[in-house]
This record gives structure tokens, C-alpha cells and sequence, in this order.
């Protein structure tokens, strides 16, 4: 199998994923971070979590603001998510759904081809119309390799 139509048929399996997911504004964190959303909604204190952690109760403090500023390590967060008895979901959750990416790029890609010869054409006087470049994006969409819609 080709590596583009590979990577198509990647991307409508992962945009199938995606959309079981929800909107990744849901998942956005507590403005102060989950460690101390979710340690005080246990009603734990920092101590009984550093406990839990094997580490000082001032460490704690330093982990919460570490993930509030986003500078904590995944590993790091991993270990807080099992002592508060958690599951560390980390995903990278696209604005729109990655055919859309694609095909936007490959429009724009496609365009930006195309508009030196349509020019070239309304000197001519043969102005191409509205149908015809779409025609011809899609033409340049379907043959083009999508690695040089990222260039």
C-alpha cells in the first residue's frame, strides 16, 4: 500500500477516536492544576500526599505549581495521578479533524501552484473561471504527495 493513501486511511481512524473524545476544551485543566483540584476535592493535604509520593510536603507544593505554569514532567505526573488513585490521560486533541487539516493545506498548497498560471492566463484574456479552478485544485490535491503541503 502507498504511504499517502496509508496515511489517509491513519487519519480517519484517529478522527474516529477523536470524535469519541468530545470538544478538547472539556478537557482543559483547573486554572491551578488537577494535582490540587483533585488532591483537595479528596479533602488530602499536601503532607498526606508527599506520604503517599515518598517525598517532603514542600515537594508537593512545588508539583502544583509546576503543573499550573505547565513545566512539570510526564513521568512526574504520572506517578501524583496513581498516589491520588488516577489515570494520566495525555493526548494531543486537534482544533478540527485531521482530514480538515489535510485538505486546507492541500487547497492552500494547491493555490498557491495554480495562481501563476491562472495570471499568466488573464493576460492571455483567458480568464479560467470559478469551476475550472476548482476543478483544477482538486486535480492538484488528488496527485500531489501531501509531504509538500508542509514545506
Amino acid at each position: 500500500m502507498n504511504k499517502p493513501r496509508l496515511a489517509a486511511q491513519s487519519r480517519l481512524r484517529l478522527d474516529e477516536r477523536f470524535k469519541e473524545l468530545g470538544p478538547a476544551k472539556r478537557y482543559a485543566s483547573p486554572v491551578r492544576g488537577w494535582i490540587k483540584a483533585i488532591r483537595e476535592a479528596l479533602g488530602m493535604s499536601t503532607a498526606q500526599l508527599a506520604k503517599r509520593l515518598g517525598i517532603k510536603q514542600p515537594s508537593v507544593f512545588e508539583l502544583e505549581q509546576s503543573e499550573a505554569k505547565g513545566t512539570i514532567e510526564l513521568a512526574t505526573l504520572r506517578r501524583v495521578a496513581e498516589a491520588l488513585d488516577c489515570t494520566l490521560v495525555y493526548a494531543l486533541v486537534p482544533n478540527k479533524s485531521l482530514e480538515a487539516i489535510v485538505s486546507d493545506r492541500a487547497r492552500a498548497f494547491a493555490r498557491r501552484r495554480r495562481e501563476p498560471v491562472e495570471h499568466s492566463m488573464l493576460l492571455e484574456d483567458q480568464k479560467v473561471t470559478a469551476k475550472d479552478t476548482e476543478a483544477g485544485l482538486d486535480e492538484i490535491v488528488r496527485e500531489t504527495n501531501p509531504r509538500l503541503f508542509w514545506d
